[in-house]
């Protein structure tokens, strides 16, 4: 499923935005269902303009509230008007225009039915990406599941320079497509907000705080998403 809101606080309207000939959300659909490990792809949205886009081009779509908090809250809304029953429901961001299928289908090849949640990390190599806030950081166990995402720079390197902490341990930084075992995905979306996700903004917080478990699958695919126009204006201008 590919949560999409029309009314982006940062960049409003940019599902619709032409990124060479194509909207940004055409772009996320056609990558996604290039996906081999994936049943069905499907749209939910808010906006009836993004509807009809995408019934124009012969995708799947639903239409959803517009009064969702996350896309996770839109997935198990979208879930619901299925006929079909699923094990799993993936979510991909609708702000992934250049997503590898091969990242999906590496995310789904770690699924079996002991796994509640999965989602991706990707290794940090510079050390400036572990001190800015928006690249969200997550430490796991030894198992591969997740202990902790914070937008701080967690751990914290005792005795040594900062510049310097990448060198001394492995910070991964948290990449967003989530699946979500379908029965799990009913519950955490009855979940009240916790004291952590207020804190940090993340809201797979709320889900460990209620002992959820996270299994963290480490991936070599750079997320790309676009969050402002000066993002877009980077792809454009084939600076990514």
């Amino acid at each position: 499923i590919i949560p999409v809101r029309y009314k982006s606080t940062r960049f409003p309207g940019k599902a619709m935005v032409d990124i060479n000939g194509k909207t940004m959300v055409q772009r996320v659909l056609e990558q996604s269902s290039r996906a081999k490990g994936l049943d069905k792809v499907l749209v939910a949205t808010d906006e009836q303009v993004i509807f009809d886009h995408i019934l124009s081009i012969g995708g799947d779509v639903c239409m959803t509230s517009s009064d969702h908090p996350s896309g996770t809250d839109r997935c198990k809304e979208a879930l619901a008007q299925e006929k079909d029953s699923y094990d799993f429901v993936v979510n991909i961001q609708g702000d992934e225009p250049f997503i590898d299928p091969r990242q999906i289908d590496q995310l789904i090849d770690g699924l079996d039915q002991d796994v509640q949640i999965a989602t991706q990390a990707k290794l940090i190599e510079q050390s400036n990406q572990i001190f800015d806030p928006n690249c969200v950081k997550v430490i796991m166990d030894p198992s591969g599941h997740a202990l902790y995402f914070s937008r701080t720079a967690i751990p914290h390197v005792r005795n040594h320079p900062q510049h310097l902490w990448t060198s001394h341990f492995q910070y991964h930084q948290h990449i967003g497509i989530y699946a979500y075992r379908t029965d799990i995905l009913n519950e955490v979306t009855e979940l009240q907000v916790s004291s952590l996700e207020q804190a940090e903004g993340l809201e797979q917080l709320r889900w460990l705080e209620n002992s959820y478990t996270i299994k963290v699958l480490t991936t070599s695919y750079q997320a790309h998403g676009i969050d402002t126009p000066e993002d877009l204006e980077k792809v454009l201008n084939n600076k990514l």
